[in-house]
């Protein structure tokens, strides 16, 4: 199954999408890489993925758990450094009313 070339309308189309102001000259060139990135993706509707499981992301766990445990915090090393504090608390400004 072959992709269909972008044309220039569709860039243009697109462009007007995004509110992306674009000269002829880019609008040419966006075209050129659009058709470069589908025929990429035809190369790869060639492969033979049968049996090939899906695949959401590269890494086995994409972040490492560490151990749940308590520490020190930061206390009086941050607080010395806020520009407002109450007791031992940062001051900052009512954002809800």
């Amino acid at each position: 199954m072959a992709s269909e070339k972008i044309d220039l309308q569709t860039v243009k189309h697109v462009a007007a999408l995004a509110r992306i102001k674009m000269s002829d000259n880019e609008m040419k060139e966006y075209q050129n890489q659009l058709d470069a990135i589908l025929g990429y993706v035809d190369k790869l509707r060639e492969l033979d993925t049968t049996g090939v499981p899906p695949l959401a992301h590269v890494a086995a766990s994409a972040t490492p758990m560490r151990e749940d445990r308590r520490r020190e915090g930061l206390g009086e090393k941050v607080l010395n450094n806020a520009p407002q504090r109450e007791e031992r608390f940062f001051r900052v400004p009512q954002v809800i009313e």
